[in-house]
């Protein structure tokens, strides 16, 4: 997956967290899509949701942009995703890609 298209993904979702993982990308930050393997968005979502729950019991501050992530995979179902990075100057953010790689359904 290139650069270009990776943009075009990110570009479909409005979230904030999406919105600042494409500024990076178009800046030139470093990415990596992980195309050797797919997960279950709802294996996904029951992972993100306890530990952003035990996020907030303890105290912890999550990420921005985690809690919409984790009802982007939930809004998901059972649609395998790919995972990808991408390295920005301030934070280095978390995408899920839908199974065609064509659209974010998750970024935090």
């Amino acid at each position: 997956m290139n650069r270009d298209a990776l943009q075009s993904a990110l570009s479909q979702d409005g979230c904030i967290s999406a919105r600042a993982a494409l500024a990076e990308l178009e800046a030139g930050a470093d990415f990596e899509v992980f195309l050797n393997q797919t997960a279950s968005a709802q294996q996904l979502w029951d992972i993100w949701s306890w530990r952003h729950e035990v996020m907030l019991d303890t105290g912890v501050r999550p990420r921005p942009g985690l809690g919409e992530a984790i009802a982007g995979l939930q809004a998901t179902g059972t649609a395998r995703v790919y995972m990808a990075t991408v390295t920005g100057s301030q934070r280095r953010f978390t995408i899920f890609l839908s199974e065609d790689r064509t659209q974010c359904v998750a970024c935090w």
